[in-house]
């Protein structure tokens, strides 16, 4: 697959898995799903799409799940609308997928943003979340404080500040056919980046560059990014971090990359102090931002087993 394949055929490639669309929160999600069994969705983080997660559906699928990766609003296959990206709406739409998918309820997973909005749906919408994963992202409230109070958290968080300009990172997101969405996994991931080391592998960093390309989405990959900013000291982001006070009421396994360079394992950890139910932390030594890209074997092994686990301890 190169860059001048068509978005369709990277963001709907063929696999074991099946495609399709479901309506949610006023939008349409594109899917992908192998499996039957509890539900496990999967939220993918930025710069990348349901993609993210092609190693651990067909393993969660053979461990006796129904797996489901969604792309979030404004990305791959979803609907890109011209609002709805607070982390509250964003969230609605992962809540939303779940009751259109006719589950009662799911194990939420998520990475990166998508691990942001896990959180958020754990609190908004606890009787749909039967467990949480959350990968490379501390709780909403701990990620507001270390952006606010850690110098080094800040400063690693630099793109985020930068995703505040106006129309200017749009355009660095697809210059040169989605040359920065390349630069970014790499600089991000530990010894061994998402890259060319299996035959899945060798088209995970193409892909999310051709997915960025497709119109419109580098503009909603980052409205989430400049409402996060811009709400710090606003009355709806203020409302909705008090919201968040709200503790997490389900088993939780928090998973963080010990070489992360842009959410410092200080950052993430502690974020228990905000989770009323078992919860289990787990730093990956050697691993950077992407854990379920970079050691897919090991990081899949630690999910599925959590998952089957039915008294997981603190």
């Amino acid at each position: 697959m190169t860059l001048a394949d068509s978005p369709a055929a990277v963001i709907r490639p063929e696999g074991p898995w099946t495609h399709r669309d479901v309506a949610a929160n006023g939008a349409r999600f594109h899917i992908a799903e192998m499996g039957e069994g509890p539900l496990v969705l999967l939220l993918h983080g930025f710069p990348q799409y349901w993609w993210a997660w092609r190693h651990q559906l067909p393993a969660l699928a053979d461990a006796g799940y129904r797996a489901v990766a969604m792309d979030l609003r404004g990305v791959g296959g979803s609907d890109r609308t011209p609002r709805g990206y607070d982390p509250a709406n964003l969230a609605l739409d992962v809540t939303g997928v779940i009751r259109s998918l006719g589950e009662p309820d799911a194990a939420l997973v998520g990475h990166d943003l998508g691990g942001y909005l896990a959180w958020t749906a754990a609190v908004m919408r606890p009787k749909l979340i039967r467990r949480l994963v959350v990968v490379s992202m501390p709780h909403p409230r701990r990620w507001r404080a270390a952006m606010l109070g850690d110098v080094r958290q800040t400063a690693a968080s630099s793109y985020i500040w930068g995703f505040q300009r106006p129309w200017l990172p749009e355009r660095q997101l697809v210059a040169d056919d989605g040359a920065l969405v390349e630069r970014l996994v790499r600089d991000w991931a530990g010894p061994k980046p998402p890259g060319p080391s299996d035959d899945t592998g060798a088209l995970a960093v193409e892909n999310y560059r051709r997915a960025m390309c497709v119109p419109s989405t580098a503009h909603c990959s980052v409205e989430p990014y400049r409402w996060l900013v811009r709400s710090l000291a606003r009355p709806d982001g203020m409302q909705f971090y008090r919201r968040m006070k709200r503790p997490v009421r389900v088993p939780t396994l928090h998973l963080h990359g010990s070489l992360d360079p842009v959410m410092r394992t200080r950052s993430a950890a502690g974020s228990g102090e905000y989770v009323e139910a078992p919860y289990r932390w787990r730093l990956f030594d050697g691993l950077g931002h992407w854990p379920h890209e970079e050691d897919p074997e090991t990081f899949t092994s630690e999910l599925v087993h959590w998952l089957s686990d039915p008294e997981p301890d603190r």
